[in-house]
């Protein structure tokens, strides 16, 4: 957040005048020229016994007064009035280095850079610890190095740059703007332990000065040193309790993923000056990376009345009431987003993100379709083909608009529509088209056309052979299709031997539990697990181990894999409702599996297998009230789903409405047809098949009571 990312960025902050710093006051330099004496007083103070002195006062002083209307108006030829005065002061007085100074400072206002080197220079060869020369110098050189690239000349300026805030800090060894500065471009030049120890002296010197605090604990976070950097502010707030420096260390926690500690430095921060948004901030992001939605909330309603005009904060506040299910509150706070940023993206695209949670899919697929429009006009408006990459086009803009689109049109289950959508985001250039095959792809196998996706995924991999990625999804594909031996051959063939095999070995164990090789799988799995390192790794070979037990229904080794994924991670939505319907789909343990899916389906309020796995737990504790909606939603949401369907026909089976019952059920058959061969499950197909028939037949009676006789 505080890092300086780029030369521009530097060019940007030398337009600071020298005489600022953060939070740094440079000591005041010793010669008489910079003493409280104005720059008139010390001119006259030259003029000592030459009576031409006083015409040189004259001009001096006539300089001064242009230069400082030349400040006020930007007016070139007020510029030029002051330059030719302070040249005539100086041609009756040569060796005055403070007119020389004044008019190296005109000539650098106005862009005559290269006169102003030359003046500054020629002071310097008078005296050579001018510190306002060095310093003009210095300024000159960093207001360079944005606009020239990564070139020799840029090196070096930022070599003569450096060497201008050494000669400074060789006099004023105790001037922080310029040690700072200094820190800075050694940076730039990778010079990083001269950086830290001129970081260090300068904290050393001032220990609550939070710009060095600043980027002494961002270059040691950059290193890889988070530890050092919390030390470091943890003294300094220790001795100071300055909120800069515990906002610093909120900020070091942060970037250390550790979170709670990084909301207490910031409750600190806030504490000591609750009115700086700076803080809050802070405390905002904080919260919501530990998922304190509500708290998080709190923070973002005092930012709005902080800063009643930050659009940011209004699209913030929509995202944590979105979170929290309040819907109508998140839609007015994005309203309030919208009058303040008129056309903005991003509140744009957050709004679809929240009609798309209600599932109100037109409403999302208008509101991108619009914001797409908007797009290719600004760019077709600029000179540049509206479909077209290059310059001019906002290509990464309509990329993400394209690609939400289309996962829109998926959730209305409009397939062709996604897949026009992706076809267009593919045409935006190169550096989008392998994410939009990616989505086609996708979106071909989510409209369970495998034999599409399959050509699609093959066609990708002509033109990139060697693209890992490709060759898992085609492997998946075939899996799907229950063609296990080529998938596995074609994982098989990714194996190297090294840690990144594990991967690779939970992808085979899913195909082969998808292809029902059930032992294989297992060895796959368990061959994964050894060799998982870090957490999330372990996380997906326990669920994929719990899964396949499932299957083969060892449920206790099931159950023992599912608890080692929610002991180290206890909101992994997938996991909860897995075991949760494990345990209700046999009516085991109903309370607690119920309790598991509520908090699945919380952290993931739309998704309609989880409505479903809930649904199906109420309908195990006969609850069918509570059963009917959630499986109607989860319908709502999953319309071709025949598990989903088969469920909700047994619970209008269970209310005795048989007509509602037989159609959800004719409609789970149809589904099941259709089905993707690792999908269809046979003996649930003949199981619903047998009941349909049954119900049908029993209708039948019941409505010629004649069919019933014995003949």
């Amino acid at each position: 957040m505080k890092t300086i990312a780029s030369l521009a960025v530097l060019a940007c902050l030398s337009t600071i005048p020298v005489a600022q710093g953060q939070n740094a006051t440079p000591a005041q330099p010793a010669t008489a020229a910079q003493s409280s004496a104005s720059p008139v007083q010390a001119a006259q103070g030259n003029a000592a016994s030459d009576a031409s002195h006083g015409d040189s006062y004259y001009y001096f002083t006539l300089g001064h007064m242009q230069e400082q209307q030349y400040e006020a108006t930007g007016r070139a030829e007020v510029a030029t009035q002051s330059i030719d005065s302070y040249k005539k002061a100086l041609a009756l007085a040569p060796n005055s280095t403070v007119i020389m100074e004044r008019l190296a400072e005109i000539y650098a206002k106005s862009q005559r850079t290269h006169e102003a080197l030359v003046e500054a220079q020629e002071v310097l060869k008078i005296n050579p610890d001018d510190v306002n020369a060095h310093r003009l110098l210095a300024r000159i050189y960093v207001r360079t190095l944005g606009d020239m690239g990564a070139s020799e000349a840029q090196k070096e300026n930022l070599a003569k740059a450096v060497e201008q805030f050494q000669a400074i800090l060789k006099v004023e060894p105790d001037d922080t703007y310029s040690s700072l500065w200094l820190a800075r471009l050694y940076r730039f030049e990778n010079k990083h332990d001269e950086a830290e120890k001129v970081l260090r002296a300068t904290v050393n010197r001032d220990p609550s000065n939070s710009a060095a605090l600043e980027q002494l604990s961002q270059l040691l976070v950059d290193e890889g040193r988070s530890q050092e950097a919390i030390t470091l502010l943890t003294q300094a707030a220790g001795d100071s309790a300055s909120p800069d420096v515990y906002d610093l260390l909120g900020d070091a926690y942060a970037q250390s993923k550790d979170f709670a500690k990084s909301e207490d430095a910031y409750r600190k921060a806030v504490e000591e000056d609750p009115d700086d948004p700076t803080h809050v901030h802070g405390l905002a992001q904080a919260l919501m990376s530990q998922e304190k939605f509500a708290e998080a909330l709190d923070q973002y309603k005092r930012l709005s009345e902080l800063e009643p005009s930050t659009w940011e904060n209004y699209l913030r506040m929509s995202e944590l009431y979105r979170r929290l299910g309040k819907y109508d509150e998140g839609e007015s706070a994005l309203l309030r987003a919208k009058q303040l940023s008129p056309g903005n993206l991003e509140v744009l695209y957050n709004e679809a993100l929240l009609y798309e949670e209600q599932g109100r899919y037109d409403d999302a697929v208008k509101i991108l379709n619009d914001a797409i429009t908007g797009v290719k006009n600004q760019t077709a408006g600029a000179g540049t083909p509206a479909s077209a990459g290059g310059e001019g086009s906002n290509v990464s803009a309509l990329a993400i608009l394209y690609e939400q689109l289309g996962h829109a049109y998926m959730a209305q289950e409009n397939y062709p529509g996604a897949i026009r959508t992706f076809e267009e985001m593919g045409k935006l250039g190169p550096e989008v088209h392998k994410r939009a095959e990616m989505l086609l792809i996708d979106a071909y196998r989510q409209s369970r056309d495998l034999d599409r996706a399959i050509t699609e995924t093959k066609k990708a991999l002509e033109a990139s052979p060697k693209d890992q990625g490709l060759t898992v999804t085609l492997a998946m594909l075939y899996g799907e299709k229950s063609d296990t031996d080529a998938a596995t051959k074609l994982l098989s063939g990714l194996l190297q031997g090294n840690d990144g095999d594990q991967g690779i070995y939970v992808d085979i164990a899913q195909v082969q539990e998808r292809g029902r090789k059930y032992s294989d799988a297992e060895q796959s799995a368990q061959k994964a697990e050894q060799m998982a390192r870090d957490d999330g790794d372990k996380e997906t070979t326990w669920f994929m181990l719990g899964a396949i037990f499932e299957r083969e229904k060892k449920f206790d080794q099931a159950e023992e894999q599912f608890r080692k994924v929610l002991a180290v991670n206890p909101n992994n939505a997938a996991v909860l409702n897995y075991y949760g319907y494990m345990l209700a789909d046999r009516g085991v343990r109903l309370e607690e599996a119920t309790a598991m899916i509520q908090k699945a389906v919380t952290l993931d309020p739309n998704n309609g297998a989880y409505l479903d796995s809930l649904g199906w737990a109420y309908y195990k504790q006969n609850k069918l009230a509570e059963a009917e909606e959630n499986l109607r939603k989860a319908s709502e949401r999953q319309s071709h789903d025949p598990t989903i369907l088969g469920h909700l026909g047994d619970v209008y089976m269970k209310l005795g409405q048989t007509t509602r019952a037989i159609s959800c059920w004719e409609r789970a058959l149809a589904e099941w047809q259709k089905a993707i061969p690792a999908d269809y499950e046979a003996e649930k197909v003949n199981d619903l098949d047998a009941q349909l028939k049954n119900l049908k037949r029993h209708t039948a009676q019941k409505s010629n009571p004649e069919t019933a006789k014995p003949q």
